[in-house]
């Protein structure tokens, strides 16, 4: 949640970032210049994902980090202190709204498919903004399921680059850890292979970042989606990993 109302309206009267234009730009332009990783697991690592402005604009908002209390291994064990672009918050803060039409152009939508193969047609928009800090951590898990994409975008400060995701060959057998860099993201298609998580560790400050899922009808908390009633469509047609 917000720590004030004043601060929300700051942050709500933040200027039109951009335009969505120049947002699809950078994320199409982050898309070709990928680098593909192929263990253990094929997966993407993308910089420069959006404009500077838009990155300043999300990292400047003023949402608090989620109280563990002791209890972690899974966001869903805190979903009612989580934060979405939802409906209500992209019509508050016109960085969601950006961001959040810029995922769901058809464009955007294909050029993702096309990178990754993944089957996106008729799936819906889900991101979260995410604050962690010391005493969250994420076990091992794979997304496979309603989540045909997982893209994690890093909104890092200087001095948190070991805070990036966690990537495992198995669920008990850690690989290596994704650099967490401002502006860079994670990017796979959900499989039985895709295991990552969160080791457990310290956290300078607090740690921001955006969850952007594409997922299927079937997923329940449909308030948490950017646009409930309107799936993206997309042509290209899943390959195999």
């Amino acid at each position: 949640m917000f720590r004030k109302d004043d601060e929300l309206t700051e942050a709500a009267s933040i200027d039109r970032v951009s335009d969505v234009a120049a947002v699809k730009a950078a994320i199409a332009a982050s898309l070709k210049a990928a680098q593909t990783h192929t263990a253990p697991y094929r997966h993407w690592t993308l910089a420069g994902m959006l404009p500077d402005d838009v990155v300043d604009a999300l990292m400047a908002l003023p949402f608090e980090a989620q109280e563990t209390h002791g209890v972690s291994g899974k966001r869903e064990l805190h979903n009612d202190t989580r934060t979405y672009f939802d409906q209500s918050n992209i019509e508050r803060l016109p960085v969601f709204e950006a961001v959040a039409r810029a995922f769901h152009d058809g464009g955007i939508v294909e050029a993702v498919a096309r990178a990754t193969g993944a089957d996106l047609d008729g799936t819906l928009l889900r991101i979260e903004y995410a604050v962690d800090k010391t005493g969250y951590w994420n076990k091992p898990h794979t997304d496979l399921g309603v989540k045909r994409l997982t893209l994690l975008h890093y909104l890092a400060e200087d001095g948190q680059e070991d805070l990036g995701s966690d990537i495992y060959s198995a669920e008990d057998r850690w690989v290596k850890r994704v650099p967490f860099r401002r502006n860079e993201a994670l990017m796979f298609v959900p499989s039985d292979s895709t295991w990552h998580g969160f080791e457990q560790r310290p956290i300078a400050g607090v740690r921001k970042s955006l969850i952007i899922n594409y997922v299927t009808e079937d997923w329940h908390d449909r308030w948490q989606l950017s646009y409930a009633d309107q799936p993206v469509r997309s042509l290209t047609r899943p390959r195999k990993a």
